[in-house]
């Protein structure tokens, strides 16, 4: 078990377990979750960090078909402008190994944004918190227990 799937069965959140083995040659955990699992890849979500120009680290949940939009997650975070987090930031903050960062479950509490095409879906996958482990959830629930907001993030 890892912390996001201990934190959604100890709230009883509704979710589902998907694993598959992960080839560490992937180009792309997110893609390589999606096609492994047959999943629509506009359906499988990346978690990303980012930070302020003040050094607040945020969290950033975008498709993994695209990218995620800097100066759009700035403006949703109200802070002048944003650049990807580095690796061991991230990992330090999270508790988590970059490809499997889960936005549930995190060391710390950060700030959390959604791409707002996440609620298109009645599920969605996200890291459950290791390479090979996605977990399928409703968006609102996603929201509701990493205290996100949902914005136009993704492009």
């Amino acid at each position: 078990m890892t912390p996001a799937l201990n934190l959604l069965k100890k709230v009883g959140a509704t979710h589902r377990i998907h694993s598959y083995e992960h080839d560490p040659k992937a180009a792309s955990y997110g893609l390589e979750a999606a096609e492994k699992l047959d999943l629509e890849p506009v359906r499988v979500f990346k978690t990303l960090l980012a930070a302020s120009e003040k050094g607040e680290l945020l969290v950033a949940v975008v498709p993994v078909v695209g990218s995620l939009d800097l100066k759009a997650l700035a403006h949703a975070a109200c802070v002048k402008k944003v650049d990807m987090a580095p690796v061991d930031a991230a990992q330090r903050a999270t508790g988590y190994l970059v490809g499997g960062i889960s936005p549930l479950g995190q060391k710390k509490r950060l700030r959390t944004f959604i791409d707002s095409s996440a609620r298109n879906f009645p599920t969605i996958y996200v890291s459950a918190g290791r390479r090979g482990l996605e977990v399928e959830l409703n968006a609102e629930t996603l929201a509701e227990h990493t205290q996100a907001q949902f914005a136009d993030i993704g492009r």
